[in-house]
């Protein structure tokens, strides 16, 4: 039987206490944020009960919801479930006050979190038909950029439930959109959303073709925002050795005076020397 050296054992004994100490820290922040959640829950329903202005409502149920839109945090399936079910509740709850005051912005926002409880649920009806009122009321609002998100979003959706038609139907407009409109980001999502398209109509040339154009755009969208960001350090710099050499120059001391006064001053010291 072969016994290991001393220094190894110690230096297993070392990473298995990291790692213990690790898990108890991990655990006790996730025990500290789900306390916390429950506090700002606890503080918004109380919010909602003393609220004498109803216009105020929709608002705090969408920041019910919003606690409960974390669902997919829930390791439990049970409890994951739960939070999925208050998340629709609060929201409905909202849209009930949104559409009493016709709040478009809030009901497009409800919308859209049902949209993303109902297809995690895998609920193809119910997803759909919110997005598509969330797509109503981004035209109504003359949104592109979240005309083009729904689009997006229902041509995801399509392709899951394979109706592949109507999926490239909604990612074509959301090319045309984009491009016309020089949405560069959702122009590369629109993009990778082909990639996925043509992945699952057994078409891998065109998938490869679709993803290189993604890649391609996000590439140069680092190298822009890297150009700006290089810019406003070169300008960060200029404007510190501006203010540098401003401070320098006024600090001169007394007898830093210019050339145009030299020939009046020079009597003066003269005679100071006597």
């Amino acid at each position: 039987m072969t016994t290991m050296p001393a220094s190894y054992t110690k230096k297993l004994i070392l990473l298995i206490t990291l790692a213990a100490c690790s898990q108890l820290i991990f655990a006790a922040e996730k025990t500290d944020s789900l306390k916390k959640a429950e506090i700002n829950l606890d503080s918004l329903k109380k919010q909602v009960q003393l609220s004498v202005n109803d216009s105020l409502k929709g608002e705090l149920y969408t920041q019910i919801a919003g606690q409960y839109m974390g669902y997919d945090t829930i390791s439990n399936k049970k409890g994951r479930i739960e939070y999925q079910e208050a998340a629709i509740a609060n929201t409905l709850k909202a849209i009930h006050y949104f559409s009493k005051y016709n709040d478009t912005i809030g009901l497009r926002m409800s919308f859209n979190n049902l949209a993303k409880v109902y297809h995690a649920q895998k609920k193809y009806p119910q997803t759909k038909w919110f997005i598509l009122q969330s797509n109503s009321l981004s035209r109504e609002l003359n949104d592109n950029p979240n005309i083009i998100t729904s689009l997006i979003e229902l041509a995801a959706l399509k392709t899951e439930i394979k109706d592949y038609t109507l999926a490239m139907r909604d990612l074509n407009e959301a090319l045309a959109l984009s491009s016309k409109n020089h949405y560069v980001r959702q122009e590369s999502l629109v993009q990778l959303n082909y990639a996925m398209l043509y992945s699952s109509l057994k078409n891998p040339s065109k998938s490869a073709k679709a993803m290189k154009r993604h890649l391609a755009i996000d590439d140069s969208i680092r190298k822009a925002e890297e150009a700006v960001l290089a810019a406003r350090i070169r300008m960060a710099d200029s404007l510190a050795m501006a203010k540098k050499k401003a401070y320098l120059n006024s600090n001169k001391g007394p007898y830093a005076f210019n050339s145009s006064k030299r020939s009046n001053s020079l009597p003066y010291l003269s005679l100071s020397l006597f």
